[in-house]
């Protein structure tokens, strides 16, 4: 202390401590640039857990970045956040909106703009929390819009017959053509499939199976991970139709230990077939079979299995439960085919009804002319 007062260095801490709130105020009270803030706030998404308690998984932080450094920072820069207002935000969707579809380049909506807009106002929110904006501007978020369908598109379209899953079944190789099964028949979406083990196969003495969903395979990783949600771990009932086919398959192509891949890349091999390799399996596949909608998806075959186990009489607590589904409002989409068997079952029962009370009124008539005689 002697020393620094004999260098001139010395300052009282009276003093020091208000300088160093001074050049906090003055630290906070420089205007922030989009680059940079934006960088900082991937980095707190990428470590810190969301709302639910749970660190974000790895493709969700990847889609993020995306939109930041695909869309956001090119627009933005290092403009303040203080000036991205309502007015340049505007101008931002116009540009947006000026991207044509890569999936359908005759759409009015591109996937784009919605997605986008959403980051960035999770971005200028945090930033009003962290005190660097006084409130994230008011804008609203455009619904989600179909890209891959004009409005007269019929979802019906989007379901397969019988014979077209058979055909898929069929034209697909050997070795990975029960992915078609599990998808139509067992309502699995492409990662849970990929994610399958021989050991989430449970075979009973009756010669009937279950078949328990406990992970996916990860796109973004490669690697197995957890299931989209909660709901999606679920134990369900194999269909009889695919019951001998899936024991062949079992027999042949899976390796016999427990955590063996069930779509593996190779015959009885360790490792389980990528999401991308499949892709390309799946667009030769499709294209082989007549009368599938254009660029008919491998997830439209989920949709047809559902379509049809809804028309069975399936409530919506047993779709969510088949499908995996936490938002009842996606299992909605199935209602019309719900409504088209109660539909059915109404009119079976009335046709009971009024049969039973024709053969009723018979019998009186028969009745009244006995005792007339």
């Amino acid at each position: 202390m002697q020393t620094k007062i004999a260098r001139g260095e010395w300052v009282a801490p009276a003093t020091a401590a208000a300088q160093r709130r001074a050049e906090a105020a003055a630290e906070e009270a420089r205007p922030i640039g989009f680059i940079e803030y934006s960088e900082r706030w991937l980095e707190m998404v990428r470590t810190e857990p969301n709302r639910s308690g749970k660190i974000r998984a790895v493709g969700t932080v990847r889609a993020y970045k995306g939109k930041v450094t695909g869309y956001l920072i090119p627009e933005f820069g290092d403009t303040p956040l203080r000036e991205i207002d309502v007015a340049r935000i505007r101008v931002m969707t116009d540009r947006l909106d000026q991207i044509p579809s890569p999936l359908n380049p005759k759409s009015k909506f591109n996937g784009v703009t919605r997605p986008v807009l959403i980051v960035l106002m999770m971005i200028l929110r945090q930033a009003a929390r962290d005190g660097h904006i006084a409130a994230a501007p008011n804008i609203s978020i455009p619904k989600q819009e179909s890209v891959r369908h004009d409005e007269d598109h019929d979802p019906d379209e989007d379901v397969a017959t019988p014979e077209q899953v058979e055909e898929l079944y069929v034209v697909t190789p050997e070795l990975w053509a029960i992915m078609v099964l599990f998808a139509a028949w067992c309502q699995l979406r492409r990662a849970e499939c990929l994610g399958l083990q021989r050991r989430d196969i449970e075979w009973h003495d009756d010669g009937s199976a279950t078949l328990h969903v406990r992970r996916q395979l990860n796109a973004n990783t490669g690697d197995y991970s957890r299931l989209k949600s909660d709901a999606g771990k679920r134990s369900l009932s194999i269909p009889s139709i695919m019951l001998n086919r899936l024991k062949e398959h079992l027999r042949v192509n899976v390796a016999p230990e427990a955590k063996a891949p069930v779509i593996p890349s190779n015959a009885r091999g360790s490792l389980p077939l990528s999401n991308t390799r499949w892709g390309y399996i799946w667009a030769d596949s499709r294209e082989k079979v007549e009368g599938l909608a254009d660029r008919y998806r491998f997830h439209d075959l989920r949709h047809t299995g559902l379509t049809m186990f809804a028309q069975e009489g399936a409530t919506l607590a047993e779709l969510m439960r088949r499908g995996g589904h936490a938002d009842i409002r996606i299992v909605l989409r199935y209602q019309h085919a719900t409504l088209a068997r109660d539909r059915e079952l109404a009119e079976r029962m009335s046709g009971r009804v009024e049969a039973r009370l024709a053969s009723a009124r018979k019998k009186a008539k028969k009745a009244r002319k006995r005792r007339g005689h």
